[in-house]
């Protein structure tokens, strides 16, 4: 079974307020806000972008989050460096973690029913 596409993507930011206008000024639309500073937006049908406000002694990150519709079903091909296992998230999904050849970590999320 192969990934279904991109979900979204994961941004840190030193600045929640200036990012998610930022986005909004780019077309992207306000899904939801936390109120510890972050949120998400979306443009159509795409990708999501999700926001998360980080101390300034943290470097700002970016990570790509694909999808699977079954989490039980997924097997990673051999050669994928998977960094940690599916797992129940606090925010309603299973998430896994891998490293491609470069070192980045990419999300591959799927629902709790799969």
């Amino acid at each position: 079974m192969a990934i279904d596409g991109i979900e979204g993507i994961f941004l840190s930011t030193h600045n929640w307020g200036r990012a998610a206008k930022f986005y909004k000024a780019l077309g992207f639309e306000l899904d939801f806000a936390t109120d510890h500073g972050s949120g998400m937006l979306r443009r159509g049908d795409g990708p999501y972008l999700f926001l998360a406000e980080v101390p300034k002694n943290q470097e700002p990150q970016m990570q790509l989050i694909l999808s699977v519709a079954n989490a039980d079903a997924f097997q990673p091909d051999a050669s994928i460096d998977v960094v940690t296992p599916f797992e129940e998230t606090h925010y309603g999904k299973k998430e896994m973690t891998v490293r491609d050849p470069d070192g980045r970590v990419l999300s591959i999320q799927a629902p709790l029913a799969g």
